[in-house]
């Protein structure tokens, strides 16, 4: 009995190990897309082809109606349905306003299963474009607030 207790939770820490590497895999492939707000605006200065997209849920659009000038706003359940809404062949870069940068993240790992290679995420989102004196401009286009689940 002892000899088996000892196998299952040898078993069971080996599967954790491995899961936490795994997990650790994924999220150095998802930092390796991150980008900074500095390093965005250096990207918009220098004149160089970036795409921005604002994947805001819609209430945060409502709470906050500001984008990043120049960004076209892609409601976050349409761009994970359709990812090819972002073009693959350009250089993107995804932003929103949650909390450790949620749904840009999930925007970033939908495209990079589909094997996108030149979309990153604004880290810290829309606050921290902000919090630099970026500028941003009103958002006047009309959207819809899709509450359902």
């Amino acid at each position: 009995m002892a000899l088996i207790l000892t196998i299952v939770g040898a078993a069971t820490l080996l599967l954790l190990l491995m899961l936490w590497i795994m997990r650790g895999k994924g999220s150095g492939e998802m930092e390796q897309h991150r980008i900074t707000a500095e390093a965005l605006h250096e990207l918009i200065d220098s004149n160089r082809e970036v795409l921005i997209f604002d994947v805001r849920q819609p209430l945060d659009l409502l709470a906050n109606a500001e984008i990043i000038p120049g960004a076209k706003r892609i409601p976050p359940k349409e761009v994970l349905a359709k990812p090819w809404l972002i073009p693959k062949d350009k250089e993107s870069v995804v932003y929103c306003t949650c909390p450790s940068d949620k749904t840009s993240r999930e925007v970033l790992h939908r495209a990079l299963s589909l094997h996108f290679s030149r979309i990153k995420f604004l880290s810290g989102g829309l606050a921290a474009w902000k919090a630099k004196g970026y500028p941003v401009e009103q958002y006047a286009e009309s959207f819809h607030l899709d509450t359902a689940t």
